[in-house]
């Protein structure tokens, strides 16, 4: 079954353990609970007395979640629920301040390997690629009703796609004769649109193209900025977020968000004083991303492309 076979190998677990610095009594939320193995660790070290809230919205994920947590079922309160909605999710289960967070942003290992939610390119499957499989729409729609013109967007800017136009352009020709409807279709119109040169260098050709639409599909940066803004405005004084990111495009927006909180002023720069009055709500902790050491990158193929980055609530004042 394959709630029983959630597996997932947590990236940067000695790290995130490090930064979040979980205590005894603390109340701490796993924003993306996922196969539990972050909050595992947490829950251990914030007994007794502490409570671990974890969100995730895969079915799949949360059950095999309360199985490896009934250890700890007391101290675990679990949300089936998006995790930019955090600061309402905390709030009505009655915490106004939290002592930390971590948000592990990407896709699992168990939902990369369920061929039927067509996140992998390399398992033939549905073109769905829905974290929340209640969403009305999935991949194969943006596909096939998306304009030439979105799709090259859509490519470019969240896969970072070079060879952007020439696979739009070629998904558009072929949906006019057939439904481009599964993973493995869609694989190879996009090795068809890459020249066989490029194809050579980079892994996988398709790699690009389904982050973008897995991107797209589930509004992942947009619910990434979210969630981290929101998160800050939970921490008590003293509290700590823990972002880890798998792309360039999430860690610029955790970069970006974290900065900007760091320092607010938007005093123009000859001013002597600061008179614009905006206080620094985090500090900073990490300031280059924290990567995998040695060992993890041996055994953890994910880590290769994770970044941890870390800021402290450092202001006591509420919006």
């Amino acid at each position: 079954m394959a709630v029983l076979n959630f597996e997932h190998i947590p990236v940067l677990l000695n790290e995130t353990l490090e930064y979040l610095d979980p205590k005894p009594g603390g109340i701490y939320i796993d924003g993306t609970l996922g196969g539990a193995g972050h909050s595992l660790e947490i829950l251990r070290r914030i007994i007794p007395g502490g409570v671990l809230i974890g969100i995730d919205q895969d079915d799949n994920a949360i059950e095999a979640a309360k199985k490896k947590l009934e250890a700890y079922k007391d101290n675990t309160v679990i949300v089936r629920d998006n995790f930019k909605n955090i600061k309402t999710i905390a709030l009505q289960k009655g915490f106004k301040e939290i002592d930390g967070i971590l948000l592990d942003i990407g896709v699992s290992s168990h939902q990369l390997d369920e061929e039927e939610r067509g996140f992998s390119y390399m398992h033939d499957g549905p073109l769905d690629m829905r974290m929340n499989t209640n969403l009305n729409f999935d991949a194969s729609d943006i596909v096939n009703n998306s304009s030439e013109q979105e799709l090259t967007r859509i490519l470019r800017e969240y896969g970072e796609e070079k060879w952007a136009v020439r696979i739009a352009k070629f998904i558009a020709e072929e949906r006019k004769k057939n439904r481009i409807d599964t993973t493995f279709k869609l694989v190879d119109i996009i090795k068809k649109a890459i020249p066989a040169a490029a194809r050579r260098e980079g892994g996988h050709p398709a790699k690009r193209t389904f982050q973008a639409l897995r991107i797209a599909v589930n509004d992942e940066l947009q619910v990434l900025e979210e969630a981290v803004l929101n998160g800050a405005e939970l921490l008590k004084p003293g509290g700590r977020l823990v972002v880890i990111t798998f792309h360039s495009l999430e860690d610029r927006i955790v970069k970006k968000i974290f900065n900007n909180m760091e320092r607010p002023c938007t005093c123009p720069p000859q001013l002597p004083v600061c008179v614009c009055g905006k206080e620094p709500l985090l500090k900073v902790i990490t300031k280059k991303p924290v990567t995998a050491g040695e060992e993890e990158l041996k055994t953890n193929t994910r880590s290769k492309s994770a970044k941890l980055r870390a800021a402290e609530r450092v202001s006591s004042k509420r919006g």
